[in-house]
């Protein structure tokens, strides 16, 4: 199967774990998961040491000022939605969830600023389930290497779900993730290098490969 092929392939080729975002603990990701919406993952790792030392936990973040955490977020965009989004999500999980991210999909999704990516990142990191975590990067790089005619994050996510055991959904997608980041990007991708060209058939692969 070919999707097998390219995550052995991929997989061979990346030691250990795979971490875009610096986060210690559940609820530090789920908040740095919400903030990167619309912005890069190195502008997030700027402003979570700092949210988090002055907002340890959700009891501390759902109490916080919106003033104060504006003032922290600012630097990555849609910062007043974002405020009210981690403050609030604070205060569910402290109200709803005992003070715990929860561990299903459908409680994850009742979270203000939370979504099916955002949900299954923390499904798959911090609670080891199977996860398809279906982003830009994901999302271009399974539908160039043709592993899905989807073209809906929702219905790309369950058409790769289908197709990969659940014991590496969590890894497929952060590979996929990389490689999308590493190789296969969006303007102008490494085709040249790519490791996995020989299983590629994208039709413009061609234009550059030469260059």
């Amino acid at each position: 199967m070919k999707l097998i092929k390219i995550y052995n392939i991929l997989n061979s080729l990346q030691d250990g774990e795979i971490i875009f975002l610096k986060a210690d603990g559940d609820f530090m990701l789920l908040t740095g998961v919400i903030l990167s919406a619309q912005t890069t993952d190195n502008q997030v790792n700027k402003v979570l040491p700092e949210l988090f030392r002055r907002f340890p936990g959700p009891a501390e973040l759902a109490a916080a000022p919106k003033n104060a955490v504006v003032d922290i977020i600012r630097s990555t965009g849609f910062y007043n939605n974002k405020a009210d989004n981690i403050i609030a999500a604070a205060g569910m999980i402290c109200r709803d969830f005992g003070g715990r991210v929860p561990e299903n999909m459908d409680d994850l999704l009742k979270l203000p600023g939370v979504g099916r990516k955002t949900a299954n990142v923390i499904l798959g990191a911090c609670f080891g389930k199977p996860a398809v975590i279906v982003d830009t990067h994901f999302s271009r790089t399974v539908q160039r290497l043709d592993l899905t005619p989807e073209k809906r994050p929702d219905r790309i996510e369950a058409d790769i779900a289908a197709k990969t055991p659940d014991e590496i959904q969590y890894r497929f997608s952060m590979l996929m993730n990389k490689f999308g980041r590493d190789y296969c990007k969006a303007s102008r991708p490494l085709c040249s290098s790519c490791p996995v060209a020989d299983l590629c058939n994208w039709e413009l692969k061609d234009r550059f490969l030469s260059s």
